[in-house]
């Protein structure tokens, strides 16, 4: 017989757990039989000791085993889905979910919403008229049998063990273990029921890992779980330096991402859009297909329109406009050689586009437009940046986060590469 003390003290002097110690500790702290203030200790043990690849894997295992999984075998197509680890201006799953569902794939894309200086995909979709997130099992099969692609809240009974633990860890200082990160992601992801995973790991001043190194980390935690537990994965490590795209706020990023959709938007946006898209399909064993031109032709339009309409949203209408509207402008000219995308989210969100604390809501017309991006020119006094908002007591706030968020030089500079690496279970 296990008991929490037991585990918490192996753990506090190093030692591996065992399989059926991690078994006994979760399924005790979701019933209820460990007590918060034990599992805290053992949060903190695990950060200041860390796990091995096995015990993360078998933590991860343990936390899906403690609710239930989607049986997703009959929607008639290959799954895969696609988890970023959040950024600003990371609106990459609205065009990609309708992408791989045009080249043949079911993407049953469970999403969550923002908190804090990242934005949420579950708000941004929230900004189209009817949309609805919160979607039943069998919902969730229907729609990938009829459309391929789903966008929705993830159901209560997903991995409940993570649920408790996360909220846990936001208060106990405990957020930053890897392998808690790693396991919280995946057991969410493994609970879907799918087959194949791409993960987008984010790196930068606007992303939770700033370095490539730390982010190598993750992605390695991350990638060996999943291939532990069966799933066809591998990561891309993308710069979240400066914001993706030049949308930062929820109504802003679905205009950018149907932009994106009928064959326009930013440059990055579509880049790596497709990227994800080409490894998320070879993943999933859908070779015959190009994404660039499923993209272009119109195809992936399609597809998002009949997903938004089969969760009650109307793709055609009008999305919410913000009632103030002001301007940064260029103090210089030359070349802009630095956005900082955690000052551009920082902005957004005093602005009104994302929350403090879960219970809070978003203006979803708020946001921050980027006129500018790095790599490209401008001249004393043109627009650099545009300020959203329904509330202008919100317009100082946004102005004190973006004092030093950017550099202009009159030399040009090579822009930053947007996939800084990859890794496999092979690595």
């Amino acid at each position: 017989m296990h008991s929490a003390v037991e585990v918490i003290r192996a753990k506090r002097d190093g030692l591996r757990l065992s399989d059926e110690q991690i078994d006994w500790v979760i399924d005790a702290y979701t019933r209820g039989d460990v007590a918060d203030e034990q599992m805290s200790a053992l949060a903190m043990a695990v950060l200041l000791r860390g796990m091995t690849r096995e015990e993360t894997a078998r933590w991860t295992a343990a936390m899906v085993a403690s609710g239930e999984t989607l049986a997703l075998g009959g929607v008639g197509r290959p799954t895969v889905d696609k988890h970023s680890t959040g950024g600003v201006g990371d609106k990459i799953t609205l065009p990609l979910t309708p992408l791989v569902a045009a080249c043949g794939a079911a993407v049953p894309q469970l999403s969550g919403r923002g908190l804090g200086h990242t934005g949420g995909t579950l708000d941004k979709l929230e900004s189209i008229p009817g949309w609805r997130a919160n979607l039943s099992a069998d919902e969730i099969r229907d729609r990938l049998r009829d459309v391929g692609g789903v966008v929705c809240a993830a159901t209560e009974g997903l991995a409940p063990a993570d649920r408790k633990l996360y909220a846990l860890r936001d208060v106990t200082g405990t957020v930053e273990s890897v392998p808690l990160i790693a396991s919280s992601i995946m057991s969410k992801k493994i609970a879907e029921g799918v087959e194949s995973l791409v993960l987008d790991v984010k790196c930068g001043s606007g992303a939770f890992m700033k370095d490539l190194d730390q982010a190598r980390e993750l992605a390695t935690a991350l990638v060996g779980i999943g291939d532990a537990n069966g799933l066809r994965i591998s990561a891309l490590i993308t710069d979240m330096s400066a914001p993706l795209g030049r949308a930062a706020g929820n109504a802003l990023e679905v205009a950018e991402s149907v932009e994106v959709l009928r064959g326009g938007g930013p440059p990055d946006v579509v880049e790596l859009t497709v990227a994800l898209a080409r490894e998320m399909l070879d993943r999933a064993g859908v070779s015959d297909v190009d994404p660039a031109e499923v993209l272009a032709d119109g195809r992936a339009y399609d597809v998002w329109c009949r997903m938004i309409s089969a969760q009650g949203g109307d793709p055609e209408a009008e999305l919410p406009q913000a009632a103030h509207v002001e301007t940064v402008t260029a103090p210089a000219s030359g070349a802009l050689t630095r956005l900082d995308a955690y000052a551009v989210g920082l902005a957004a969100w005093r602005l009104g586009a994302g929350r403090a604390r879960k219970e809070d809501s978003v203006d979803h017309a708020a946001g921050v437009l980027c006129l500018v991006k790095p790599g490209e020119r401008v001249t004393e006094g043109q627009p650099l940046l545009e300020l959203r908002t329904d509330r202008p007591d919100t317009l100082a706030g946004a102005r004190e986060a973006l004092a030093g968020a950017y550099d202009i030089s009159g030399a040009d500079v090579e822009p930053t590469p947007l996939i800084l690496d990859k890794v496999t279970a092979d690595r």
